[in-house]
């Protein structure tokens, strides 16, 4: 795939930074490539902690939903928290449940099939509520489009509090947007139009933490019980690919520092079933292991078997249920990579392989992974991609998008042809008549008026340098940085040129490419590559022919020369550290 290599041109007092705040100019650098800009939001960046947090009462609603809640505890009325299946959904029903019930209220959980019933509130899930004798409903991570089902609630005399993170769905006409929201009795969502919060992009069990946060204060809790529910924000932040930036981040660093200390048998016995120790958890474990493998619950069986593990008590039970989930990941796993092979034969015979927006129907494709291999297409076309299913009415679709294309407004412009949407700029989900799929993929680009450039990837390099500059001590600097993440980036590094001395493909699926390289300055290093091992060998020997490729191989004499983008690493085996770098971009320099 083509790639534009740019190398960020931002500027700043490096030396200043560097030695104001106790870090090498390279790292300043490096935040001054992040926007972090002004000593606030250095410092913020840096040493930010729970006490930076914008006070949750600037959001609107929510002192308004805290009374009618504690209002409900005092009178016992049953509370209902209806969230989503995915991790956030999950994660921000465990901080509602928990809270709720800490402060004497009776509460239970529900949440949709995803098979069977789609995302959000439904009239099936109002109406068993309703007959449980379930006074109010509290829904979290979804309810701002429940038009429907909320409007049902109302008439059957239950209060409706909202707590989300979605846009808010609207229709446009001549530029003028007007908004829709659901006659609940509070809506606790930042994005709303009139709601001063500082920071828009909480994911919801974020907002979840906010409201609880309120309870808290006004029931005079001890903020330690408070701050045992960052564990949660931070799984459901990191999976929900929020960025990284601002209040994200210092849940995700708060976060991940209890999670490393966490008492929760659930979190502990999953983590035990992925081989992570705790003490060592990173935003990659959550965005790589822990985060899928609670998703899997919700996409190929209940959501509700994730909930049971994070509430179990017994140990033993626990080890049973996180074994479990973990094999459901795993089939989870072999399903997506089938899914993706199929689509990339669809894509290459079609006669719209060069569509801006890419619309593929699988039909025998398991409905809940459609959104998990359109990001897999996404990341090997870089265009917008949908993947459709069948459902039990018409079709299903889920999308992921790519930075420059706003997928949920694109849905907006086509409105008339779907049953059902929603979602945001990154990703979205519809339902439709099948016989309206060609139409639709007709209008989708037609609308579809992004420049060309956005199509090209575009690979931003930090800093070029050279391998002599690394350390331990710069490699362990580079963890000021964490948590790493959509917002906040790995830091990236590059060299153009690095004769490759040595090469063989490792591990158990053969897909690592473990190389010895050296740079100009004649520094050697340990180099790995963890992409597409087989496409990765295929071009340099396009590049310089079968024969250099293979004397690489076996660690002679060749003419190899590439650059790499690249990130410092420390390896550790039986207890001997040794530095590496990790191959992220590669391509040829003349």
């Amino acid at each position: 795939m083509k790639e534009q290599w740019k190398v960020y041109a931002k500027k700043a007092d490096f030396n200043r930074i560097a030695s104001e705040y106790g870090i090498t100019p390279v790292l300043a650098r490096i935040i001054r490539n992040r926007d972090i800009i002004g000593e606030k939001q250095i410092q913020t960046y840096l040493y930010g902690t729970v006490n930076d947090l914008h006070s949750p009462r600037q959001m609107k609603d929510i002192e308004k939903a805290a009374r009618l809640i504690e209002q409900a505890i005092e009178k016992q009325i049953k509370i209902l928290v209806a969230s989503d299946y995915d991790d956030d959904g999950i994660f921000a029903s465990m901080i509602l449940y928990e809270a709720i019930r800490s402060l004497g209220g009776r509460v239970t959980v529900d949440m949709p099939s995803r098979i069977k019933e789609g995302y959000g509130l439904n009239e099936r899930m109002v109406e068993e509520a309703y007959e449980q004798g379930v006074g109010m409903i509290v829904t979290c991570d979804n309810g701002i489009a429940a038009v429907e089902a909320i409007r049902y609630a109302k008439l059957l005399g239950m209060q409706v509090i909202v707590t989300d993170h979605h846009e808010v769905p609207f229709q446009e006409q001549e530029g003028i947007r007007t908004y829709f929201l659901p006659d609940a009795d509070a809506i606790v969502n930042p994005k709303q139009n009139d709601c001063s919060y500082p920071f828009k992009g909480l994911c919801g069990a974020g907002v979840a933490y906010k409201l609880v946060q309120v309870l808290y204060e006004n029931a005079h809790k001890p903020v330690q019980q408070l701050y045992q529910f960052l564990e949660y924000a931070a799984i459901a932040t990191v999976a929900d690919v929020m960025d990284l930036v601002e209040e994200n981040r210092i849940i995700v660093k708060e976060g991940l520092k209890r999670l490393r200390k966490t008492e929760n048998i659930g979190l502990l016995a999953i983590m035990e079933a992925s081989n992570i120790v705790p003490s060592q958890i990173n935003s990659y474990h959550i965005g790589f292991v822990i985060g899928p493998a609670f998703n899997a619950a919700g996409r190929l069986e209940t959501a509700q078997m994730a909930v049971n593990l994070l509430r179990e008590t017994d140990c033993e039970r626990a080890r049973q249920m996180a074994v479990g989930l973990k094999q459901l990941n795993d089939q989870r796993k072999d399903m997506t990579a089938k899914g993706v092979e199929d689509a990339v034969a669809i894509i290459e015979q079609s006669d719209w392989k060069k569509d801006r927006v890419l619309l593929v129907y699988l039909k025998d494709c398991h409905e809940s992974i459609a959104g998990i291999i359109a990001g897999r297409l996404r990341e090997r076309y870089y265009r917008p991609v949908y993947v459709f299913t069948d459902a039990e009415q018409g079709i299903k679709g889920s999308g992921r998008s790519i930075e420059g294309y706003h997928m949920f407004e694109g849905l907006i412009e086509c409105k008339q042809l779907l049953d059902r949407f929603g979602g945001h700029a990154m990703a979205a989900g519809l339902s439709l008549k099948k016989e309206n799929l060609e139409r639709l993929r007709y209008h989708l680009n037609k609308n579809c008026t992004v420049k060309e450039d956005v199509f090209i990837p575009k690979v931003m390099i930090d800093v070029p340098m050279p391998l002599s500059y690394i350390s331990e001590a710069f490699v362990e600097q580079l963890q000021c940085l964490e948590p790493f993440g959509k917002g906040n980036q790995k830091p990236l590094f590059a060299r153009q040129h690095f004769r490759i001395l040595s090469a063989r493909i490792i591990g158990k699926n053969q897909n690592v490419c473990k190389m010895r390289v050296a740079d100009t300055d004649g520094v050697t290093m340990d180099a790995l590559y963890f992409g597409d091992i087989s496409l990765f060998v295929h071009d340099i020997e396009m590049e310089y022919g079968k024969q250099e490729v293979e004397k690489m191989m076996r660690g002679a004499a060749n003419a190899v020369d590439m650059a790499f983008t690249y990130y410092p690493s420390i390896n550790e085996f039986r207890g001997v550290r040794t530095l590496q770098i990790v191959v992220q971009n590669y391509c040829r320099i003349s």
